[in-house]
């Protein structure tokens, strides 16, 4: 079985989801479909034929979510130190050219984020960055052409 490496943080907020969807959006959706097929002919009801693309979706992520957690490696990032890229290290890079600065958390591929600063360990930017040192030039693919950044902090808290 592969394992997915992940932070417990992104561990307790897919339990949390597949906990929401068990508890409350599973019940709530069975309610719903029985609620629509009270309104008649099926074939024409809308409300019901939503409410099933809405289970559909459910008991997909569902699905999804029993087999990613049992598959999880948790890694504990508090007990890691020091100024090499590791997972669940937040790293500040420098864009040589523009001299924008970022900074991301290095993650799981099932907790990444990019719009609260989370990447994926699989995604191009991360594995440049992976292993590489404060003071680092690194060149990163991206689809205009690689850009060149600069490692300029690296914080495991």
């Amino acid at each position: 079985m592969q394992k997915f490496p992940m932070t417990a943080e992104g561990l307790a907020r897919l339990e949390e989801e597949l906990k929401a969807l068990k508890g409350e959006e599973r019940p709530a959706i069975i309610r719903a479909i029985a609620e629509a097929r009270e309104h008649g002919d099926l074939s024409e009801n809308a409300e019901y034929h939503a409410a099933r693309e809405r289970q559909s979706f459910i008991e997909g992520r569902i699905a999804e979510l029993e087999g990613i957690i049992p598959s999880v490696d948790v890694i504990d990032v508090a007990r890691l130190t020091g100024d090499k890229v590791l997972f669940g290290a937040k790293v500040t890079i420098v864009d040589e050219e523009s001299d924008d600065e970022k900074t991301y958390r290095i993650v799981g591929q099932y907790e990444a984020d990019m719009k609260n600063g989370s990447i994926s360990v699989t995604s191009p930017l991360a594995k440049a960055l992976m292993g590489k040192t404060v003071g680092d030039s690194v060149e990163v693919p991206a689809p205009g052409g690689a850009r060149s950044v600069e490692i300029t902090a690296v914080r495991f808290a």
